[in-house]
């Protein structure tokens, strides 16, 4: 199963070619015993009927094998100067040329006319097709090796032939015909874990994480200590969800190589994304003893070392991943493009550490430009930008070795440092967060943002608590009576501290000249063969959309081929299954679009835009499938005038209901919340985060009416017409016909009940916690003493 291309590592090839000449005179008698074998059992390609001959040739070969390619290249250029068509001379030179370094471009374009001239001497045999796209693969000649790779499974198929064929799609991300590659290999040769993995590799990145996980599971079956396997198996878990499952297989893989880079990576990014942040941060420096230059896990660390308060360390690993500038013509990672964003921010974060948070507002504080360009992950270039202030002096404490770091950092709090009744704060609001779960594949459990969005949940409830009673609140350095905007400010500003790293920002509130543009919340449901998992419960339901507005569309401008498009579009199951219907209009041949309608409250008959769905393609594995809403300054503004009037209905209500304890006004109140984040949902304000911020507010604003959420989000698949059962909210409020049915499903799960009598005793959560500093020491206290205490709402 091997290929001469495929030698393993000589002497000649780790001390380098200088040593080259005295390996040879040292080995010359092995070499000739070698290459006599070699000759006498014609173990090479090419033999010929002369016995002389093949042992020249034989010796050519081992050399090879010796890494000895100039001295290969000089002997088989020796033989073709008296021989110039001996075939198996031409192709153990392209051989070695291919062997000598494809770096060197020179060598791989010998490489190649060789082995073209013996395809053009000897056009039937595999094993030279298969060479030649071993060298055209590394040189980025990806089309030309699968051709060679073709013909070669044509003249003889092999499972090697297969999974090679198989590893250049899965390369070019053809992923379904890779799958249909490593199948085939596998029925050739079921033994090969290698294959086996690379089918689950298929799988996984369509978004087919339960078959992933059967094939990797399958690898390891086949080879035990398999540690790629382990390390994929673990991160199919992850992207699931699962995070028992996915830190037992990342912790098999590194009990059986704990040097894994990788797996050290990904298990890091998976406990920073659970909210453990100090077991990610250990995963991370490990990560970089072994590997200092590795992006990926500096720019983690930065980023944990800020979560948590540390900002010294913090940007200084920042800093280490600016200083690794992308080379001329090299795209720039990731990391690279977000670096720059999250220094800025670190240093605007420390600046105001000490600073009520309800003195300032950073919607307003960062520049419009960075604002923009972070919200939309645009490279570092805008122009004029002032730099933030780096750490400030005035807020150092005294340190006495300047070996440790600055003590402005946020320092560790005990929970039992915390007085009880704070302590209780504490374990309330990780209860209430953990109901805001989505228990679907796609969403994995994060503690630090349950413990934040429950803190909000509790802030919002008492916040609308003072409002009802005619207190005022203090926010954005005014005080004066809280607006919808406040209410949902207070969700804002814990989902921002929660996770630094992404930009949580008012789309409205960006430069004019971004807004005019429109601004895009985009999601990718299906983009070529990658098929976005979180949301493929909902495919069903907006083909049906689709479907709809499709026989809509032909009514109108094409009643004559209706009948036709009635009956195709009965055969239509899944999205793919459209592509031909697009071909019934000029208009809709290379895709089309369609947008949903948000019916207003306020206006009877006026309808919103609410978001597009837009398919393109022209076969099946190269399709989009993808919805976005446009934040344009017209579409905010009739958004806002709908959630303006229905907050301050909201408001009133909420005035009389804190008089009376009638039903009748209860239910109102539920009403009203329910429509204002209908709205909210649909106009998706925010760069990031909507989703977790309104159904905190939810939360909070229910509990401030007396009733309390006691049902978790349920899971199960849409039903198109009574969405009896669901899994993310903002996608029910978003396919929803209306606030009404809206308000009914989610009334329907929520199981509301009056509010326990001990939530009046929690103390105030924006006086307790009134600074950056105090809500970072919060989110980084250890709560699993909240096990061995009564949580109260239970």
């Amino acid at each position: 199963d091997s290929s001469f291309l495929h030698f393993h590592e000589s002497d000649c090839d780790i001390r380098g070619s200088s040593s080259c000449e005295s390996v040879l005179s040292l080995n010359t008698e092995k070499i000739l015993s070698q290459a006599k074998s070699l000759a006498e059992q014609k173990r090479f390609p090419f033999a010929t009927d002369n016995d002389n001959t093949n042992e020249e040739l034989a010796i050519a070969y081992v050399l090879i094998g010796s890494g000895l390619y100039d001295e290969a290249i000089r002997h088989f250029s020796t033989m073709l100067q008296e021989e110039p068509e001996l075939v198996s001379a031409i192709y153990g030179r392209g051989i070695a040329y291919g062997k000598k370094g494809l770096h060197d471009m020179k060598n791989a374009e010998l490489a190649l006319f060789e082995l073209s001239r013996v395809i053009s001497l000897e056009p039937d045999h595999p094993e030279v097709f298969e060479q030649r796209a071993e060298i055209l693969s590394p040189l980025g000649r990806i089309s030309e090796a699968l051709s060679d790779l073709t013909r070669a499974i044509q003249l003889q198929p092999s499972a090697r032939l297969y999974r090679h064929r198989g590893t250049l799609y899965f390369i070019s991300e053809d992923y379904a015909t890779a799958h249909e590659d490593f199948q085939h290999s596998l029925e050739l040769n079921k033994n090969q874990p290698i294959a086996m993995l690379y089918k689950g590799l298929t799988f996984f990145h369509r978004g087919l994480l339960k078959e992933a996980i059967e094939s990797f599971k399958e690898a390891l079956k086949q080879k035990a200590d398999f540690v790629d396997a382990y390390k994929s198996l673990g991160q199919a878990y992850r992207e699931l969800g699962n995070f028992d499952a996915a830190t037992e297989s990342f912790q098999k893989a590194l009990l059986l190589n704990q040097n894994h880079v990788q797996t050290l990576q990904l298990k890091g990014i998976m406990l920073y994304h659970h909210g453990s942040l100090d077991e990610a941060l250990k995963n991370f420096k490990r990560c970089l003893q072994l590997e200092p230059y590795n992006e990926v896990c500096q720019y983690m660390k930065g980023l944990s070392h800020v979560a948590m308060g540390q900002f010294y360390e913090g940007i200084k690993a920042q800093t280490k991943v600016m200083l690794n500038d992308p080379l001329p013509g090299q795209k720039a990672s990731p990391e690279y493009l977000k670096v720059k964003y999250l220094r800025e921010y670190s240093r605007y974060l420390h600046a105001h550490l000490d600073i009520a948070l309800a003195e300032y507002n950073i919607d307003t504080d960062l520049p419009g430009n960075f604002k923009d360009h972070w919200a939309k992950n645009l490279p570092f270039l805008i122009e004029n930008y002032e730099e933030q202030p780096g750490l400030q002096p005035h807020i150092k404490q005294v340190t006495f070795f300047l070996k440790y770091p600055p003590l402005e950092d946020v320092l560790f709090q005990n929970f039992e440092s915390y007085k009880p009744d704070v302590q209780d704060l504490i374990c309330v609001a990780d209860h209430l967060g953990s109901m805001m779960q989505y228990e679907t594949p796609g969403f994995l459990p994060n503690k630090r943002i349950h413990r934040a969005m429950g803190l909000a949940t509790l802030e919002v409830m008492q916040a609308v608590q003072r409002t009802w009673a005619n207190s005022k609140v203090r926010m954005n350095g005014k005080t004066r009576l809280m607006q919808w905007r406040d209410m949902f400010d207070i969700a804002v500003k814990w989902r921002r501290i929660a996770d630094p790293d992404q930009p949580v920002l008012w789309l409205d509130q960006m430069p004019a000249r971004s807004l005019s543009r429109g601004f895009n919340n985009h999601i990718n449901l299906i983009r070529g063969q990658v098929i976005n998992m979180r949301y493929m419960e909902y495919f069903e339901k907006i083909l049906h959309f689709i479907k709809d507005r499709i026989l809509v569309y032909h009514s109108a401008n094409n009643p004559k081929g209706l009948l036709e498009v009635r009956e195709a579009l009965e055969k239509v199951h899944k999205v793919e299954d459209l592509l031909p219907i697009m071909k019934f209009n000029s208009k809709t041949r290379d895709g089309f679009t369609v947008n949903t309608k948000v019916p207003s409250l306020k206006d009877q008959g006026k309808e919103y835009d609410g978001f597009t769905i837009t398919i393109t393609g022209d076969k099946v594995g190269n399709i989009l499938f993808s919805v976005e809403t446009q934040m344009t300054e017209e579409r905010t503004q009739l958004y806002h005038a709908e959630i303006d009037a229905l907050y301050k209905d909201l408001t009133a209500k909420g005035k009389v209901l804190v008089l009376s304890a009638e039903l009748g006004e209860a239910d109102a109140v539920c009403n009203l919340i329910l429509s204002l984040v209908y709205y909210f949902y649909n106009l998706m304000p925010l760069s990031r985060g909507s989703s977790v911020i309104a159904y905190s507010v939810i939360m909070g604003a229910l509990m401030a009416s007396g009733k309390e959420i006691s049902g978790k989000i349920p899971k199960g698949k849409a039903n198109l017409f009574s969405f009896a059962a669901f899994q993310l909210v903002d996608f029910e409020a978003m396919t929803a016909p209306g606030s009404e049915a809206f308000s009914k499903i989610a009334r329907s799960w929520m199981n509301l009940k009056s509010i326990s009598p001990s939530y009046k005793t929690l103390p105030s959560i924006s006086e307790t916690f009134p600074t950056l500093r105090t809500m970072i020491e919060v989110l980084n206290t250890d709560s699993s003493h909240c096990f061995k205490k009564t949580i109260i709402v239970v």
